[in-house]
């Protein structure tokens, strides 16, 4: 993806808020981010997606692996439970690309 400030200007969330989980997966294989918006994980990995970036970013979903949060590319995860059948379109915000 571009690295640029923004990766999308819109997201699919499960709640206004986006706190809630909408899935959960196995990861596929190691993955390390270019940057600190990148959430690190190893093979087998239980990654927890919180979000799902559309438009420009759709290989990018937002999620956890421990207490890591951060982006990866959705084709690393396996899904093996949907939380919620519910999806929210919803801006982006200029804090969902920072590094904290």
């Amino acid at each position: 993806p571009g690295l640029g400030r923004r990766f999308a200007e819109r997201k699919r969330c499960a709640d206004l808020e986006c706190s809630m989980l909408m899935c959960r997966g196995k990861a596929m294989r190691d993955f390390k981010g270019p940057d600190c918006r990148f959430v690190n994980f190893k093979k087998g990995e239980a990654v927890y997606v919180y979000y799902k970036l559309i438009g420009e970013s759709t290989e990018l979903w937002a999620g956890s692996v421990g207490s890591d949060f951060g982006y990866f590319p959705k084709d690393l995860l396996e899904i093996n439970h949907n939380y919620s059948n519910e999806e929210l379109e919803l801006p982006t915000d200029e804090t969902d690309f920072v590094c904290f």
